[in-house]
């Protein structure tokens, strides 16, 4: 077996799309509201047939665009947010400037993070400090672990497998905690500037070494300063204090609620281990350097009296495709299509590679309880049945495609049934450039890494790029969430 291939056991599968019952090709609510204009136009046609001159076409583009489909989405979703990116543009909403806004709004976060506050807690189990950001909106709080992952590449495979176990064993410890409404995975990766491999051999180097050592060493410190990378993960965990049966009304009594339903998720045995929580100075650091990359290698003390709302940016701009903020462009993709075929564990590595510029790659989780689940998975069945039956109708067959999307659909009510969780779940992937003109190199490295990733299909967050940017930061906001 070549370094490169993976046994079939450490691969992974039952990736699906929701998928709702539709004529061609178009969704169910698109289905009924074509039908029910179809409909008006006929009564309307009873009384003055020439109104069909101009309703018929009409309601057939509207129909032909609903079934249509451009960047894995319907052409009448993507045209409809493109209509509505524009009139957002012309009435400057999508601009931000920080020393423009009135008091008290200047204190908060652009954009989706806006009813995000940051709390310096104490965490009575560790006796460390931690930070936790609070909702106003909806009162729900959000718990950040700083994570030090292990290498698996080279672990047995026994060993890969049971981190497998584990972390299906803490996506099942969500789906039962009502108080856990989302998590997400980051990992982000800064490239170094060689200064600090320089510094970390400048301190280990033996001057009584071998000169062929000294000199090889040298030279690859000379010669490669972009080699070394600087890659934080962290994981982000958003509670509801109050869904118990004796919901707190303090403050302080829905931080301790939300840091003793985290300490309940044992991440041991993942294949990561806990660094510690993340305090108020991290967050700070993690969100003003996101969107100010100078920042990035700044003492812990230039952190420390930064309001919440002075980690954002000072002037953005949320264009179609990218996001030029505080002297950065960044381009975020999510999500398109999952391969059809079992693919292997470490499928996202050529994502986490370290490239020329900063990368977060974000997982963004939503774990179903098992009632949900069954109901989703159920109602997958019948849209896929009925797809097939209502094609065979017409052409005299279904499609094997259609056939192919039942088996998958029954499949996963398979694993479900045999205590698999169900989860609805995206990726997101963001990379940040110092100026625009960067950008075509930023892109082009982007698409090598996704197309090695060998079948994951991914694509711009069109006139979404501010929201998915704020998704892969520990703020709070998961777009699954509604």
């Amino acid at each position: 077996m070549s370094a490169h291939e993976v046994p079939d056991m450490l691969r992974v599968e039952g990736f699906r799309a929701r998928r709702s019952f539709g004529l061609g090709g178009m969704s169910k609510t698109a289905t009924i509201a074509v039908a029910t204009v179809l409909a008006a136009d006929g009564i309307l046609a009873t009384a003055q047939p020439v109104t069909l001159v101009v309703t018929l076409p009409a309601t057939l583009a509207v129909a032909g665009l609903a079934a249509a489909r451009r960047h894995g989405m319907s052409a009448l979703a993507y045209y409809w947010a493109r209509v509505a990116w524009r009139r957002a543009q012309r009435s400057d909403a999508t601009a931000y400037r920080q020393v423009l806004l009135p008091q008290p709004f200047a204190l908060d976060l652009p954009g989706v993070g806006a009813s995000s506050s940051l709390i310096g807690a104490h965490d009575p189990t560790s006796g460390r400090k931690v930070g936790v950001v609070h909702d106003r909106a909806t009162d729900w709080m959000t718990i950040t672990t700083l994570l030090a992952p292990g290498g698996s590449l080279m672990a047995p495979t026994n060993s890969v497998r049971a981190n497998i176990r584990t972390w299906s064993a803490v996506l099942d410890a969500m789906s039962t905690d009502e108080q856990i409404k989302s998590a997400s995975v980051t990992i982000q990766i800064t490239p170094g500037a060689g200064e600090a491999l320089g510094d970390d051999v400048k301190v280990r180097r033996n001057s009584n070494a071998p000169q062929l050592a000294l000199d090889t060493i040298d030279e690859l410190v000379r010669t490669t300063p972009r080699a070394t990378a600087s890659v934080a993960p962290w994981m982000s965990v958003t509670i509801d204090p109050t869904a118990t049966a004796t919901p707190p009304t303090e403050l302080s009594d829905k931080v301790a609620e939300t840091l003793r339903v985290v300490d309940s998720l044992d991440l041991s045995g993942t294949g990561t281990d806990i660094y510690r929580r993340a305090t108020a100075v991290d967050l700070r650091r993690i969100v003003r350097s996101a969107y100010d990359p100078d920042v990035f290698h700044a003492r812990d003390q230039d952190f420390e009296d930064l309001s919440w709302g002075e980690c954002g940016p000072v002037a953005a701009d949320d264009n179609w495709e990218e996001y030029p903020h505080d002297g950065a462009v960044s381009i975020s993709w999510v999500l398109r299509e999952m391969p059809r075929r079992p693919i292997a564990y470490s499928v996202l590595l050529p994502l986490l590679s370290p490239g020329r510029y900063q990368r977060r790659v974000t997982i963004a989780y939503r774990v179903l309880d098992p009632q949900e689940g069954e109901a989703v998975l159920e109602r997958e069945i019948s849209n896929a049945e009925q797809r097939a039956q209502a094609t065979a109708q017409v052409k005299g067959r279904a499609k094997w495609s259609q056939k192919a999307d039942y088996q998958r659909a029954e499949q996963a009510a398979s694993m479900a049934a045999s205590g698999a969780q169900v989860v609805d779940w995206t990726l997101m992937v963001t990379a940040t450039a110092r100026s625009t003109a960067e950008l075509p190199n930023l892109r082009q490295e982007l698409e090598r890494a996704v197309k090695a990733t060998r079948g994951i299909r991914l694509r711009p967050a069109y006139g979404a790029q501010a929201a998915v940017f704020a998704a892969s930061l520990p703020i709070g906001y998961n777009p699954l969430v509604k």
